[in-house]
């Protein structure tokens, strides 16, 4: 491959923050080999930083190491190749080495977010867990705009059994990003998983209500993406509430008209799965048997 050819990969790789970090080694070992950073002036930067992520990610310490050289001498003492210096050693030294660069880094510049976050991440990885969440809730004291840290909060959380704390982690990602329905959607099976149920019929009807704006009858048209989910959620509820009521633990009320609720929510998957797609042809009759049995109950 040419070098205008690998550099226009690599360039594209970038723009589209696509990971395809072997591929992203053997074209910009070509760049590098034949000093072709230089013809990138300020793209240069960006260039050595992603080969040296990709390099990291399948094992290639020298290509890793040659980059984190050049960026060095480039950027002496700068937050971001400390990062990546991080990131390097956690691929072949000692997590407690690792620690201690990270605590020093901090200790030098306690606002330093993404040093923070790697600390996190790595006493996760050590089975840290409680520690963990513990750096994790202060940095989200200082951080509260991240939604990234809620999320992982509400995993770590939700890892632990902990459900309740997960919903309240899951509670300020919905505060930060409330017309994102796959925050709410997440929520909702957090809550059905925590077994308050009634919460978990709401938050995925709030998702359908996000998703479905466009449609005005339940065989107009087939649910995609995160809508199907979303219905499974609302079918998978109102068939439990209607079996036997659940206590809502967040006092979350029953909608009165549950059965209507589930009968729409049969027909909008039977609907959806009687179609000819490829993608929703594969346990068709599995689903519209188990849908066709709960319709006739």
């Amino acid at each position: 491959m040419s070098l205008t050819s690998a550099l226009e990969t690599l360039a594209n790789y970038r723009a589209h923050n696509t990971r395809a970090s072997r591929s992203v080694v053997e074209q910009g070992s070509i760049v590098l080999k034949s000093n072709g950073a230089r013809k990138l002036g300020d793209d240069a930067w960006p260039f050595l930083e992603q080969l040296c992520l990709a390099a990291i990610d399948i094992g290639r310490l020298d290509v890793a190491d040659e980059c984190l050289k050049q960026l060095s001498d480039k950027f002496p003492a700068s937050p971001r190749v400390d990062v990546l210096t991080g990131i390097r050693m956690e691929a072949s030294e000692s997590p407690a080495t690792v620690l201690q660069f990270y605590d020093d880094l901090l200790e030098a510049d306690s606002a330093n977010a993404a040093i923070w976050k790697r600390r996190i991440s790595l006493k996760r990885r050590t089975g840290k867990i409680e520690k963990a969440v513990e750096e994790l809730c202060e940095y989200l004291d200082t951080f509260y705009n991240d939604i990234e840290a809620w999320l992982e909060l509400a995993d770590m959380y939700s890892a632990c059994n902990q459900y309740t704390q997960a919903l309240q982690a899951l509670s300020h990602v919905l505060l930060l990003a409330p017309q994102n329905p796959f925050h709410t959607l997440r929520f909702a099976e957090t809550a059905f998983t925590a077994n308050d149920i009634p919460l978990a019929l709401k938050m995925s009807l709030i998702v359908v209500d996000m998703t479905e704006t466009d449609v005005t009858g339940p065989h107009e048209t087939a649910a995609a993406g995160v809508s199907i989910r979303a219905w499974w959620g609302v079918k998978l509820c109102t068939r439990k509430l209607l079996d036997k009521p659940h206590p809502s633990a967040s006092g979350t009320l029953i909608p009165k008209n549950l059965g209507l609720i589930d009968e729409l929510a049969t027909e909008r998957m039977m609907t959806t799965y009687s179609v000819t797609d490829k993608q929703t042809a594969q346990g068709r009759d599995t689903v519209l048997g188990w849908m066709s049995d709960t319709a006739a109950r």
